[in-house]
């Protein structure tokens, strides 16, 4: 039996991927344990979910967003880590995403442990997000990423989100490949199986935004897009989750909904247990974001659109990327321009008749997760 430290820097509470990527590892025998930052410290410091071990640590709230005040509180957690690991070294180290990857380098170089490097995200880019034109930012960004490739051209195996499904579109494997890393693609689709959704007759229809709420220009664009709509037409808008825009979009919305101008609920975080609830509320899922954010040009895949499809809502996504690609070409939901209303309107009613149902599910990824992770675990035993 191989002991196995997985390290995220959010509380996994829950964090899907990573609780799925863990069990997974139980599955094929092993022992997992979960290092997870609290950095708000809302959560208990010990748990055990469904048989996975996460262990949460409390060092001061840090927020989240490209603060100062983040960075210094994810070197703290990563250095606590460090410590902990290294006092009793696991047999590997598995890092989500590149913000852990020090971790894993740090036991590679001390305690010749292996790391496995899970990239959910191009992280780097979050850091240009509000001032694209901004040369220190950009300096930083290109700081972030050489560092990330240099640490992750170490790992024993890299697994990435998501990938080109046609000769000419990009996902994070064709951006790792291009730059000499090999990697994986286990992409972050729910496991079934999937209940019914309910029929009900109701008046109007509803889009809704469903998780982590971090891009008010997303919000925004859907608002104008409600507005551009004849009055008969517009559907309530439903926002559910937490984030660094959380609640930036809340008093914007419920300003609008005092005043008579459109109809809209807004609630917070959610247990992952209150999703196919959620999702029955909605007709349409607007899962579009600010192409600013570099990693949606190359290939990002948004987890909402595949759980919206699992209970049988479509979604609305960014024309022109590999998500477009996906929800085409199977056939659960309908792209839009950014920033173009007319187009926006238009593939939200498009949506608004389709049927969708998710036929590729967790169990292929599950599959491919084990064909690049199993040679691994054996060899370590």
């Amino acid at each position: 039996m191989v002991r196995v430290a997985m390290v995220v820097t959010n509380a996994c509470a829950p964090d899907p991927r990573v609780l799925r990527h863990a069990r997974w590892v139980m599955e094929a025998g092993h022992e997992v344990t979960v290092h997870a930052f609290d950095r708000l410290a809302e959560h208990p410091m010990s748990e055990n979910h469904h048989g996975v071990r996460i262990m949460r640590y409390h060092l001061g709230k840090t927020p989240y967003g490209g603060t100062l005040r983040t960075y210094q509180g994810i070197r703290s957690f990563q250095r606590q880590v460090v410590r902990t690991l290294l006092h009793d070294p696991p047999a590997l180290v598995y890092c989500h995403d590149a913000d852990t990857l020090r971790v894993g380098v740090a036991l590679q170089q001390q305690r010749s442990v292996p790391f496995v490097f899970d990239m959910h995200d191009l992280q780097h880019t979050w850091v240009r997000y509000q001032a694209p034109q901004s040369r220190l930012r950009a300096a930083v960004a290109g700081r972030m990423k050489r560092r990330m490739l240099n640490r992750a051209k170490h790992a024993r195996v890299v697994v990435t989100s998501s990938g080109g499904i046609s000769p000419t579109s990009r996902g994070f494997s064709e951006w790792l490949a291009h730059h000499g890393i090999e990697s994986h693609v286990v992409e972050n689709r729910p496991e079934p199986p999937f209940p019914s959704r309910p029929s009900t007759e109701s008046v109007g229809w509803t889009v809704g935004f469903v998780g982590r709420v971090r891009d008010r220009k997303a919000i925004d664009l859907l608002i104008k897009t409600v507005d551009s709509m004849q009055p008969h037409e517009r559907p309530t808008i439903r926002i559910a989750g937490d984030g660094v825009a959380a609640a930036s979009v809340r008093r914007h919305l419920m300003e609008r909904v005092e005043a008579g101008e459109l109809e809209a609920e807004v609630t917070g975080a959610f247990a992952q247990a209150e999703l196919p609830d959620l999702l029955a509320e909605i007709d349409v899922m607007f899962a579009m974001y600010s192409p600013l954010r570099g990693n949606i040009l190359q290939g990002a895949l948004p987890v909402k659109m595949f759980d919206a499809a699992a209970y049988g809502v479509p979604s609305v996504v960014n024309q022109g990327c590999l998500m477009a690609e996906v929800a085409l070409a199977e056939g659960i939901g309908c792209p839009a321009e950014w920033n173009d209303l007319t187009s926006v309107a238009k593939a939200l009613f498009q949506a608004r008749s389709m049927s969708v149902r998710l036929e590729t599910t967790a169990d292929r990824e599950r599959r491919r997760w084990r064909e690049a992770l199993l040679p691994v675990l054996d060899s370590l035993q």
